[in-house]
């Protein structure tokens, strides 16, 4: 009950060669030849392909120059690019996601990037939350752009994941950002702050001279020591001032630890001796920024924010090592209910 209608041109590119098709066209369009379902599923894979090495680290230049070797034919940065989109809609489809009410530990934390942003190149701080959830996994659920990083930034991307649907969490681990706990406190009023001890250590150091670093580092050791069971925050707080109390005679730059600011770099001694190296420290978060710097070294800079945006989502989102939980934090029944 149908007429053949002429044909139609196609083509697939395998190995190195190019095959030519002449299609048959029927009026009802009742013919469609297994040949071209093939093709399609070709097509797809070629998609996937893109994704995964532009995801590596390669650029859509270099991914152009590799399939020019495999399959014979020519594509542009732009073909390239253009392969691309089902993957952002994926992607940004999954910045998008809906979250869980509870999550019962964040790490927070910005890397920096060279971004053009017009006609300008500079660096730009991407944002990154990293969330322990109540299976004890682990899953980024926000990844943002800001130009600078500061607490106001960070007090508008904790606002989005209440838009998404987050409601609390116990804790929150981050660097010493000025005005971060503020912030926290607004966004998040139950949330317990953990301000990052190497990067406290770090700063005192850069305080010294040379000839006391081994010192100081060894006795910062012992200071912020997490395998001490019967510690608590008051104790470690303790140690911290006669610490700060002995070298401020030599340093006296080091008087402003004395703050009420500093007993935040010590809630972790609130917790089960088993889980205190993962919460007093951003090094979790920080690891994951060197997985994205990894993937954005091959480029000098990148063309916006959005590409950037996109690339280290990519990379987040394919952390398989974050589906297993985290036995430790079985320990502690003041994150998890």
């Amino acid at each position: 009950g149908d007429v053949s209608n002429g044909y139609r041109l196609s083509s697939v590119l395998s190995h190195g060669g190019k095959l030519e098709l002449v299609v048959p066209r029927t009026r009802n369009k009742n013919f469609y030849p297994l040949l071209l379902a093939l093709v399609k599923d070709q097509e797809e894979e070629i998609k996937t392909l893109t994704y995964e090495l532009y995801r590596s680290g390669l650029t859509t230049e270099q991914v152009g120059g590799i399939f020019d070797k495999l399959y014979g034919q020519h594509y542009s940065k732009s073909s390239i690019s253009n392969m691309m989109n089902t993957a952002r809609n994926d992607i940004q489809a999954w910045l998008d996601r809906p979250l869980e009410e509870q999550y019962p530990v964040l790490y927070i934390d910005a890397t920096y990037w060279h971004t053009r942003r017009g006609n300008t190149v500079s660096k730009e701080a991407y944002y990154s939350i990293l969330a322990v959830k109540e299976d004890r996994t682990r899953e980024v659920i926000a990844i943002v752009n800001h130009p600078t990083e500061g607490a106001i930034n960070w007090k508008e991307t904790f606002e989005s994941l209440k838009a998404r649907g987050m409601k609390t969490t116990s804790l929150i681990v981050c660097d010493g950002l000025s005005g971060i706990e503020n912030v926290i406190a607004e966004v998040f009023p139950k949330a317990i702050v953990q301000l990052c001890t190497v990067h406290l250590t770090r700063n005192i150091l850069a305080k010294v001279k040379p000839d006391d670093k081994a010192q100081v580092a060894g006795e910062m050791k012992e200071v912020l020591n997490p395998t001490l069971a019967s510690d608590t925050p008051e104790t470690g707080y303790r140690r911290f001032t006669d610490f700060v109390h002995k070298w401020m005679k030599k340093y006296p730059g080091l008087k402003h630890y004395l703050s009420p600011r500093s007993r935040l770099y010590f809630n972790y001694l609130g917790y089960h001796v088993d889980i205190r190296r993962m919460i007093y420290t951003t090094n979790w978060i920080e690891r994951l920024n060197r997985n994205y710097k990894r993937t954005l070294r091959m480029r000098s800079s990148m063309p916006s924010p959005e590409s950037v945006v996109f690339l280290i989502a990519s990379v987040a989102s394919q952390r398989s090592e974050y589906n297993k939980p985290i036995y430790q934090f079985i320990h502690e029944p003041k994150l998890f209910h």
